[in-house]
């Protein structure tokens, strides 16, 4: 049976889980007590176990509509907002704030069909990512994206590193075209993701916060 785990997380799909049996296999025979011995096993087990589980890559079938914007990310709903975005959208724009739990699918997956016009990545700390402000000081990735239906609209879609995730992975190259619900990256152990969009008349947030969301599936906005 194939295991849906993505590419990018093959060096710790490959190093973690052969660290943790080696060391199921050292515990083996130590002189230990069969009930020590049997607790270290089973929580060596479940680390295994979620190692593995946080790679998995499950297939998305993305809704065939136009008019809408998906979310780029698993997890919950944690703050919505609009804000001032001068440097790309120019002016007043939505902010849909997602967390990712340790628990979360953490593969990245573009809002609709889109050019990606230029990415940015800026080195930073590694507060907390359910902190709204996280997105100012933590270590994220900048995705400037043109829909290349109507309205044009200028998007963005930032990865943000969190307390855990140490590492960001962005694959989309400038000038390359994705479709709704493209796989272009992830962010490993715990993290954030956002997505603004032009804050108009004809723009209707569809979630609300505490709403969980599955990137390239659920709904985030619809042009009305």
């Amino acid at each position: 049976m194939k295991i849906p785990l993505t590419k990018y997380g093959w060096p710790q799909v490959l190093v973690f889980p052969a660290i943790i049996i080696a060391a199921m296999i050292i515990c083996l025979p130590a002189a230990l007590s069969a009930g020590i011995l049997f607790v270290i096993e089973a929580i060596l087990a479940v680390v295994l176990i979620w190692v593995l589980s946080f790679f998995r890559d499950p297939g998305r079938t993305p809704p065939a509509d136009k008019n809408i914007l998906l979310a780029p990310a698993d997890g919950t709903i944690h703050d919505i907002e609009v804000v001032d975005e001068k440097d790309f959208i120019g002016g007043k724009a939505l902010r849909i704030g997602i967390f990712l739990s340790i628990f979360d699918v953490h593969i990245n997956r573009s809002p609709c069909d889109v050019t990606v016009e230029k990415i940015i990545y800026k080195i930073g700390s590694f507060k907390d990512a359910r902190n709204p402000q996280a997105g100012k000081v933590n270590e994220s990735n900048d995705l400037w994206l043109a829909r290349t239906d109507e309205p044009a609209d200028k998007l963005i879609v930032r990865q943000i590193s969190g307390a855990i995730a140490r590492r960001i992975v962005c694959e989309a190259l400038r000038g390359q075209k994705l479709a709704g619900g493209q796989k272009f990256g992830m962010i490993k152990f715990g993290s954030r993701t956002e997505l603004y969009v032009p804050s108009r008349d004809n723009i209707k947030c569809m979630v609300r916060k505490g709403d969980k969301v599955k990137a390239g599936l659920s709904i985030l906005v619809r042009y009305e």
